[in-house]
């Protein structure tokens, strides 16, 4: 029983998205942080390629100088990627950062300084230690930096688009600008002019880290937060727990967490698919473009293709996760990403080679931005630096390993020339590695997706065909409506039935009747209270678009199930009976405000004997033939339930209605019942004495303005 479409956050766009994430001060900073250290790498990598080479003489030396610069830069990060989690998630981040954005200055300069090409490798390999251990506590911190954790998401398309977008441009464009300088305007002349240029830039790139460095330290005081999102006790239990840990432990930890968390090994496990795939692809592209008699232009048009594909799998990503939820997308993307380059690999022609590889990036794109989000959304901060570095570290170690042995592979295999359909191609060793890569990534994609599928007893087949829908349907989160004539029963009710649900394998969100936060709303509109129906109307849909926008679209996106009491059928039940109002004029103006957002399934308490001193009993009893009306229509949304009795003879009573709802493919929503109602009043109670604020313990819950309910059971 899907929603009708999308809400809130769900249509949002990009350029939306992306500005409401930069409207955040500290993650506005961060970001030109990260612009000034990309630039500071990528013309790093250009300029000390360079510098290798003028330092040395002999022609063999200049080209193992070339090599030398990439290896240094690469060793690092397969050597010590781990260290850097470790760190990030032990001590200040920002202050990492800072200590290591001023070594990265001081080992640059010195490569100025010092002028012998032994040290240009030292120091390049000694910067690239700094680079591994800054990353992490950057990526671990980017989520306590935003407002919601939903926002993860956005944030990491930014930082793409700022490390392999504009800042590569620039830093291309200064260092040609630099180079080019001195051969037009003649500023230095004399036979070591190009070596004293080179340094000149490894000056300005070591000043571009000391400039970050002062930011982070005097700018972004942010960085040092923790656990943002969490509640203050969970935040009591990890500083105990990170006090007692060494470096040691927390590797033992790391490594323990993720063995035990689905989503997280399957996460590793199609990384590494992937990665291994891509790697094929990189060192095979030069020998497969001559495979299709193109050259040097079928090479580049091929490269061009696949960047272009990244960039917009990217931009994909997030709509695409609107559609499909996270742990599906990944898999998914990557078992499509195995199918494409078996389309590569078979492919007699140029034009269908350069569709496929661009699908390819598109894929690639869609499962790197997912799995990033992944670690920052659903990875708890006190162990996200290490999943994050063991992430960075298998990107770097598998490409850097399947890229060394795919030439190897290639050699293996002897040319051929074939005629197919007329087209002449060689068949060499290019085909079969890239198939081969193909054919892992579909293997490990599908284990992924199997370790890391949260919704098994749903169809994957419905899901992708609600992706391609032009309207699609919510699938991620499940929506329960409790609605009724007075709100202390729906309050009361709806806390029971999240505490019940809270025990299964969602998480799950309690909002409650946004009554009071109409209250407040007045305040601010006016001094005056609000007497007229209309007015109290528009009031009602205005706060309830807030509530869908900010707290129940999101919900719903990250999979929880929602729990909402007196969600849009009370209100305008008592609105039509108070003000004789004409109810299709009010439910199209709910429709507009929560963009058409409809409970999943609706509980009515039905009661013969309404309680409730503030309205008349001739209104409350218009109310509950209003909603009975509403049952009526819509059987397949509503479940009634007798509400006379106890709060707990009612609570067992919607307990078992919402479980007979939950069957087929909603089966894993439900929590296993305990052995008899006694043990199962006693599981709720101490959920209640648990979950409570002491706010609410001390004012009630039916009069907290929004009550979180966060529980969710791992590998039972």
């Amino acid at each position: 029983m899907p929603g009708t479409g999308p809400g809130g956050s769900g249509g949002t766009s990009t350029i939306h998205r992306a500005r409401r994430v930069l409207a955040i001060k500290p993650f506005r900073r961060l970001w030109g942080v990260t612009y000034l250290c990309s630039v500071a790498d990528w013309l790093n990598l250009l300029n000390l390629t360079s510098l290798s080479t003028k330092l040395l003489d002999n022609y063999s030396a200049q080209n193992y100088a070339f090599v030398g610069v990439i290896v240094t830069a690469l060793l690092p990060g397969l050597l010590f990627a781990p260290v850097g989690g470790l760190l990030a998630d032990r001590f200040d981040r920002r202050k990492i950062m800072v200590i290591c954005d001023l070594l990265r200055c001081g080992f640059l300069l010195s490569i100025a300084v010092v002028g012998a090409p032994w040290w240009l490798f030292v120091a390049n390999f000694l910067v690239g230690c700094c680079s591994i251990m800054w990353i992490p506590s950057k990526d671990a911190a980017v989520p306590n930096l935003l407002r919601r954790p939903e926002q993860v998401e956005t944030a990491n398309q930014l930082g793409m688009v700022m490390t392999y977008g504009l800042a590569v441009i620039t830093a291309a464009g200064a260092n040609a600008l630099i180079q080019g300088a001195n051969s037009t305007f003649h500023l230095f002349q004399g036979p070591g002019v190009d070596l004293y240029i080179a340094k000149v830039v490894v000056v300005i790139t070591g000043l571009l880290y000391l400039i970050s460095g002062i930011l982070v330290a005097t700018r972004i005081p942010e960085l040092s937060l923790r656990d943002v999102h969490s509640s203050p006790q969970q935040k009591k239990v990890k500083r105990a727990d990170e006090e007692k840990f060494g470096f040691g432990a927390m590797m033992r930890d790391g490594i323990k967490f993720v063995r035990s968390t689905p989503i997280v090994r399957g996460l590793l496990i199609g990384a590494f698919g992937a990665f291994a795939a891509g790697g094929a692809v990189i060192g095979a592209a030069k020998p497969y473009s001559s495979s299709l008699l193109g050259g040097d232009a079928a090479f580049n048009l091929l490269m061009l293709a696949v960047f272009i594909g990244l960039a917009l799998g990217m931009a994909l990503a997030p709509k695409l996760a609107h559609r499909l939820p996270h742990d599906r997308l990944f898999g998914i993307s990557i078992v499509l990403a195995g199918l494409a380059l078996g389309v590569v690999a078979l492919s007699p022609h140029l034009a269908i080679s350069v569709g496929a590889v661009a699908f390819v990036g598109v894929c690639a794109g869609t499962a790197f931005l997912t799995g990033v989000t992944i670690i920052g959304s659903r990875v708890e901060d006190a162990i996200r630096g290490r999943i994050n570095a063991i992430y960075q570290a298998m990107l770097k170690i598998v490409l850097f390993g399947a890229t060394v042995v795919t030439p190897v592979l290639i050699g293996l295999v002897r040319q051929r020339n074939v005629n197919l359909f007329g087209t002449p191609i060689i068949v060499d060793g290019t085909r079969p590695v890239i198939l081969g890569g193909g054919l892992l990534a579909v293997l490990l994609g599908i284990i992924a997706y199997r370790q890391m599928d949260e919704r098994r007893t749903e169809k994957i087949f419905s899901d992708l065909r609600n992706a391609l829908r032009r309207n699609p349907r919510r699938v991620n989160g499940f929506l329960i409506a409790i609605e009724g004539t007075t709100a202390v029963n729906t309050a009361e009710q709806a806390a029971r039935l999240a505490r019940w649900l809270g025990t299964g394998t969602r998480p799950v969100v309690l909002t409650a009747d946004p009554a009071l936060g109409e209250q407040r709303f007045r305040t601010l509109v006016s001094d005056a209270a609000l007497t007229g129906v209309r007015a109290q109307a528009l009031v009602a849909a205005a706060v309830r678009a807030e509530l869908v926008e900010r707290q129940i679209q999101p919900a719903l996106d990250a999979g929880s199930v929602v729990v909402m009491e007196r969600f849009v059928d009370s209100p305008l039940a008592s609105l039509s009976a108070a003000g004789e109002l004409d109810r299709d004029e009010l439910e199209g103006l709910v429709d507009w405000a929560t963009g058409r957002l409809r409970p999943d399934l609706t509980v009515l308490l039905d009661s013969e004997h309404p309680d409730d001193p503030q309205p008349s009993l001739k209104d409350q009893l218009w109310v509950q033939k209003l909603l009975a009306e509403m049952a009526a229509a819509d059987p397949d949304r509503y479940v009634v339930v007798d509400a006379e009795g106890s709060d707990g003879d009612v609570a067992s009573r919607v307990r078992t209605a919402v479980k007979s709802v939950f069957v087929g493919s909603l089966a894993g929503l439900a929590p296993a019942e305990p052995a008899d109602a006694a043990t199962a009043d006693l599981a709720e109670a101490a959920a209640a004495e648990a979950e409570l604020t002491p706010e609410a313990k001390q004012n009630g819950v039916a009069e907290a303005d929004v009550v979180p309910v966060v529980s969710k059971v791992e590998d039972r």
